[in-house]
């Protein structure tokens, strides 16, 4: 079996049917369940990351909505991993309402399991991405870049792919799909 040093995730997930609404007199912007099917956080632990890591040095970088931030954080550790940072910040350029606040960044989150891989590529990557929404839940093109800057020789895997990238293993039933905006 294939150990990944590298582990890329965009867990899909689960919003119990609640919509995005995109303001007063207007129709809802849809939610994940419109467009892809998702998980519980009891099905998304009980995956076998851990099977697909590398013990020794391995880096696990998850998004997470602002409302899953405890549960990424219990899914991170069922995986394996532990809690070290906050990778990226991305600034999405447009808002969604929130309970509190306009909503407008998500967050990659990066945990890890035993030492940081070796050898290092760069180390004077910067944590915020300012990069415009496209399709429902895909997320920028520059963070896989910068991971690959930062770990350029890694095994590297992306888990809930939406397109093979050369370098990268992929699983995910949403490689050669696509969503429009």
């Amino acid at each position: 079996m294939t150990r990944y040093q590298i582990i890329y995730a965009d867990p899909p997930w689960d919003y119990r049917g609640q919509l995005q609404h995109a303001g007063s007199g207007n129709d809802t912007t849809g939610g994940a369940v419109k467009h892809y099917p998702t998980m519980s956080g009891q099905e998304l632990a009980s995956m076998d990351v851990p099977g697909i890591s590398d013990l020794a040095q391995s880096l696990l970088f998850m998004w997470s909505s602002n409302p899953h931030l405890p549960e990424a954080l219990r899914l991170m550790e069922a995986w394996g991993f532990k809690w070290a940072t906050v990778a990226f910040v991305w600034d999405k350029h447009k808002v969604n309402p929130g309970y509190y606040t306009m909503s407008q960044v998500e967050l990659c989150l990066v945990g890890k399991r035993g030492r940081i891989p070796k050898p290092r590529g760069a180390r004077n990557v910067r944590q915020f991405v300012s990069s415009p929404r496209g399709a429902h839940s895909a997320k920028p093109e520059e963070v896989r870049r910068r991971i690959e800057q930062m770990f350029p020789t890694q095994k590297k895997i992306e888990l809930f792919a939406r397109t093979e990238v050369p370098g990268w293993d992929y699983w995910g039933n949403g490689v050669g799909k696509s969503d429009p905006l």
